[in-house]
């Protein structure tokens, strides 16, 4: 039998899912109506992200990308869904991407656990380097 602590872990992380899930819900109806909010479309691809649904969190990055092609940050939400979704080479080019237009935080991209599957990656590893001199 679950101990007390460990059904309430379980009904946390419940309730945490089910609270995303409807914030999902909730912003993508947002975007549905009005195309045009990006900041919603932003929250809608993260969130979705969160909920592994890897697949339709980066269709939607890569839409956001299209509309705000300069924007460092974009670019770097859209690096993290192709890390997650295995596409090592193409977040990297998004990494290198985002830091040409701006991105200047190697400390949160160290630490990043969407970038897992290509942190030992040499090109991670001197993108990452570059960012490190370019702050000092």
């Amino acid at each position: 039998m679950p101990s007390t602590f460990e059904l309430g872990a379980a009904l946390e992380d419940r309730l945490s899912t089910l609270g995303t899930e409807f914030l999902a819900d909730f912003y993508g109806r947002e975007t549905r109506r009005h195309p045009e909010n990006l900041e919603a479309l932003s929250e809608l691809a993260h969130l979705l992200t969160q909920l592994g649904r890897l697949e339709e969190g980066l269709g939607i990055d890569r839409k956001l990308v299209k509309a705000m092609p300069d924007c460092d940050l974009v670019h770097y939400n859209h690096a993290c869904s192709l890390a997650l979704s295995g596409l090592a080479v193409e977040a990297m080019d998004a990494i290198e991407l985002a830091i040409e237009l701006g991105y200047d935080d190697p400390a949160h991209l160290a630490a990043d656990k969407d970038f897992s599957s290509v942190r030992k990656e040499p090109r991670f590893q001197r993108l990452l380097k570059r960012l490190y001199i370019e702050a000092e």
